[in-house]
C-alpha cells in the first residue's frame, strides 16, 4: 500500500470520524468534509484547507479505493463522500477508530488514545487493536520512544507518509521517512526532536501536562456524547413532529 500524503491522510481520517461519532449526518458533502477537516478540536495540526484541496485529495482517495462519491438519491441534492477503508484495508470499527485519532492528532499514548475513541466505537482494548494494525504485513501504526519525563511510549499513524524517525513496528527498527507532501499553507506534524533529561522538576512538570491533556481529551469525549445525544434528540422529536 502506498503512503497517503499528509492532505489525504487528514481526509480519510475526517470522513471516519464523522461515520463513526455522527452516522446520521454521514455520508458527508464536500462542504461538510471541509469542515470536519479544518475543525479547532480534536485536529493537530489545525488547518485552513480550501474545497479544492480537500476535493483534490478525495479524487485522489477515489483513485487509491479509500473513499467513494454517494450520488444524490433520497431526497439529497449534492454529492457526498464516504470512506472505505474498512473494505480496502479490511479494518473493524475499533480499528478505525484507533487509526483515526492517531491521523488526526499525531503521535500519542495508549492511554490517550482510550480517552479519545471512546466517543467513536467500542473499544475494548486500545493495547490490541495498535498490536493489530503493527503487526499487520504492511503495518498501520508503529511504536515510538516515550519523551523525557513521560511514563508511556506513543503510538503513531502509518496511514500517511510523515513517519517519525527512530519509529518501531512490532519490535523491529523502521527507517525514517521525512515529512513528504505537507498541508498547503499549513505544515505537517513532524516527531519532536529528543531533548536532554530535564531532571525531576522537568518529568513532574511533564507529568503533569499529560494528565492534563488526558482530562482535556476526557472533557472532548464527553462533549462530543453530548452533541450525539443532542442530535438524536433532535431526530425523534422532528419524526414525531414535535
Amino acid at each position: 500500500m502506498d503512503r497517503l500524503t499528509a492532505l489525504e491522510g487528514r481526509v480519510v481520517a475526517s470522513l471516519v470520524e464523522k461515520h463513526l461519532t455522527i452516522p446520521q449526518h454521514y455520508p458527508l458533502t464536500l462542504h461538510a468534509l471541509v469542515e470536519a477537516c479544518n475543525q479547532s478540536s480534536n485536529r493537530e495540526p489545525v488547518t485552513s484547507l480550501s474545497e479544492s484541496e480537500v476535493l483534490g485529495a478525495v479524487e485522489s482517495l477515489k483513485a487509491k479505493r479509500m473513499v467513494r462519491a454517494v450520488l444524490p438519491s433520497h431526497g439529497r441534492s449534492v454529492v457526498r463522500y464516504r470512506h472505505v477503508l474498512d473494505e480496502t484495508l479490511g479494518l473493524d470499527a475499533p480499528q478505525l477508530a484507533v487509526l483515526a485519532v492517531l491521523e488526526l492528532r499525531g503521535p500519542q499514548t495508549a492511554a490517550e488514545l482510550r480517552a479519545r475513541t471512546v466517543r467513536m466505537a467500542a473499544v475494548e482494548s486500545v493495547d490490541h487493536e495498535l498490536g493489530l494494525l503493527a503487526q499487520r504485513e504492511e503495518p498501520l501504526a508503529v511504536l515510538l520512544g516515550r519523551r523525557p519525563g513521560q511514563k508511556e511510549d506513543r503510538w503513531a499513524s502509518l496511514l500517511a507518509e510523515d513517519v517519525p524517525s527512530g519509529a518501531t513496528a512490532a519490535g523491529l527498527e523502521t527507517p525514517a521517512r521525512g515529512t513528504g507532501s505537507a498541508y498547503a499553507a499549513s505544515g505537517a506534524r513532524s516527531a519532536a526532536p529528543p531533548t536532554p533529561e530535564a531532571g525531576s522538576f522537568g518529568a513532574d512538570v511533564a507529568d503533569v501536562r499529560r494528565d492534563v491533556a488526558a482530562v482535556r481529551a476526557e472533557l472532548e469525549a464527553l462533549r462530543g456524547a453530548l452533541e450525539a445525544l443532542r442530535s438524536g434528540f433532535e431526530d425523534l422529536r422532528t419524526s414525531l413532529g414535535g
